[in-house]
């Protein structure tokens, strides 16, 4: 005869003397089946939120869209993706930061900004003023007026060294935007400065850091290695230079570079 499972598969049960092992072998395959089923009606109902966020994995912008993933930031050739404003997930990525700013308490990762919300956690834009203390993965470095930008995910960042922290910043003139660092200035009349990047740091890291550390040199000599003498009277261009070199030489040991 023949008995009927929930699942709507059937059993074969044998009448009459069996050996153990056959009985054994049915019984077994039952308690698989069951196992199937409960496993299967648990899927059927599960949250449709929970199954996206399972599907979304590491939540970090990437080449490609995903469920939820929809928004591809093409400014400046980004091209990543990154889930919409407004877009609810019911927990938080792992390597999340906690943001205290002016205008609250926000969740960073991965560029994208989360906020608490009726729902979970919505995603919300960047706001500004905020400092975060690591970039997004996948920045594109924009130059404005000499200076480096930072962007991803329709935000802006820059580097404070006051904070030592990267500050989120209303968008600046985007027409004057150029994604190819400025030149480095030339050499200072006291001789080039030999840097090695201890770090691996590519050559647009290495532009950027010279860059970035010039300038602070610049600000806190007084000393301009693109003018004539410094830009300084000749009586303190020699103090003026020495300070500089000093200052220079401390920003790039500070950003994990042997100097010479």
């Amino acid at each position: 005869m023949t008995e009927a499972f929930s699942c709507g598969v059937t059993g074969l049960v044998r009448t009459g003397p069996v050996r153990a092992r056959a009985v054994l072998a049915v019984a077994r395959a039952g308690a698989l089946l069951v196992a199937a089923c409960v496993l299967s009606i648990g899927v059927a109902h599960a949250d449709p939120h929970e199954r996206d966020h399972r599907d979304r994995g590491d939540f970090r912008g990437g080449p490609g869209p995903r469920r939820g993933w929809d928004h591809m930031d093409g400014r400046f050739h980004h091209d990543h993706y990154y889930p919409s404003r407004g877009y609810y997930v019911p927990d938080l990525p792992r390597d999340r930061v906690i943001v205290t700013g002016p205008r609250g308490r926000f969740f960073y990762s991965g560029g994208v900004w989360y906020s608490p919300g009726p729902r979970g956690y919505v995603v919300v834009g960047a706001p500004i003023g905020t400092f975060v203390p690591v970039l997004p993965p996948y920045y594109t470095t924009v130059w404005i007026g000499g200076a480096p930008y930072y962007y991803a995910n329709d935000t802006y960042y820059t580097w404070r060294d006051s904070d030592r922290q990267y500050e989120v910043v209303d968008p600046p003139d985007e027409q004057a935007a150029n994604t190819e660092p400025p030149a480095p200035p030339p050499p200072s009349a006291a001789g080039d400065v030999f840097i090695y990047p201890k770090n691996g740091q590519s050559e647009e890291d290495q532009a950027r850091d010279k860059y970035e550390c010039h300038k602070w040199a610049q600000n806190e000599s007084g000393f301009d290695p693109t003018q004539a003498n410094g830009g300084v009277p000749p009586e303190q261009a020699n103090s003026k230079r020495a300070a500089y070199q000093r200052a220079i030489g401390a920003c790039l040991e500070g950003r994990g570079y042997s100097v010479k």
